[in-house]
C-alpha cells in the first residue's frame, strides 16, 4: 500500500530551506557565545557611618573682556597762508632769447671749509684706514700664539673658550684703555690682557691723512688640547 501525504504536510520538498535556517541559527550561537563577557563581582567596603558622596566639579566660564580700540590720534594741520604779493628774489637773471651760442659762465657750488682739526678724545670705529699690527694679521695670530701662556689652574679645572676684549689704538700705535667685553673666568681673562698690554706699537689709523684713535676688537681663544 502506497503511503501518500499531503502537499502541505510533506516536509521534504521543504529540506534546503530548513536546513539553511538551521546553519544560520548555529552560526548566530555561536557568534553570541564568543561575544559574552562576563565580569567579577567587586564590592567596596566603607566604613560605617560613611557615605559615598559624587561632587560634580563645576568649571567657571571665563569671559574676556574685549578691549577698547585706542583712541585715534588728532593731527593738528597747520594751513599756512602764503602772500602772492611778495616778489621773488631779483638776484636770479634768466636770458629768454639766449641759444647755443650764449655763453654760460659755469656754476661754482660753495664748498663748507672742513674742521682745522678732528676731536682727539672720542676713539673712531672705522676709520678710513684702519691700524694695522706690524706684519698683518699673520704676524698678530704668531704674536698672540707664541706669548699667550694657559694659566693652570684654568688646566686643572678645564676652563676654555673665547675672551673678548676692546682696547684703544692711540695715535703713536700704542696700546690703552684695555677692557674685557666677555671673559670666561680661570685666571684667563687676566693673562688676555696681560698679552694685549705687550703688544708692540701699532701702525695707527688714519683719517683725512691723519693718524686717529681707533677702538679695536681682538677675541682670544683658549683651547685644551
Amino acid at each position: 500500500m502506497e503511503i501518500r501525504k499531503h502537499l502541505k504536510a510533506d516536509l521534504e520538498r521543504k529540506r534546503t530551506y530548513l536546513f539553511q535556517i538551521g546553519m544560520i541559527l548555529s552560526l548566530v550561537f555561536v557568534l553570541t557565545a564568543f561575544e559574552y563577557k562576563s565580569y567579577e563581582k567587586t564590592s567596596i567596603d566603607l566604613p560605617k557611618g560613611a557615605g559615598l558622596q559624587l561632587v560634580d566639579e563645576i568649571i567657571p566660564v571665563t569671559i574676556q573682556k574685549e578691549k577698547p580700540l585706542p583712541p585715534v590720534p588728532k593731527v593738528n594741520l597747520v594751513i599756512e597762508v602764503i602772500d602772492n604779493s611778495e616778489k621773488a628774489d631779483e638776484g636770479i637773471d634768466i636770458d629768454a632769447f639766449a641759444d647755443d651760442k650764449t655763453s654760460v659762465p659755469d656754476y661754482i657750488p660753495e664748498i663748507e671749509d672742513e674742521p682745522e682739526f678732528l676731536p682727539d678724545d672720542i676713539p673712531m670705529a672705522i676709520p678710513e684706514v684702519m691700524p694695522e699690527f706690524p706684519g698683518g694679521l699673520s704676524a698678530l695670530y704668531e704674536f698672540l700664539k707664541d706669548n699667550v701662556n694657559y694659566p693652570d689652574f684654568a688646566k686643572q679645572v678645564g676652563i676654555q673658550g673665547t675672551v673678548y676684549l676692546c682696547f684703544v689704538i692711540e695715535k703713536d700705535g700704542f696700546i690703552s684703555n684695555v677692557e674685557i667685553l666677555r671673559g670666561i673666568g680661570g685666571r684667563c681673562d687676566e693673562e688676555a690682557v696681560r698679552v694685549v698690554k705687550s703688544m708692540p706699537p701699532w701702525k695707527p689709523g688714519r683719517q683725512m691723512g691723519r693718524p686717529v684713535r681707533v677702538a679695536y676688537k681682538l677675541p682670544i681663544k683658549f683651547t685644551l688640547k
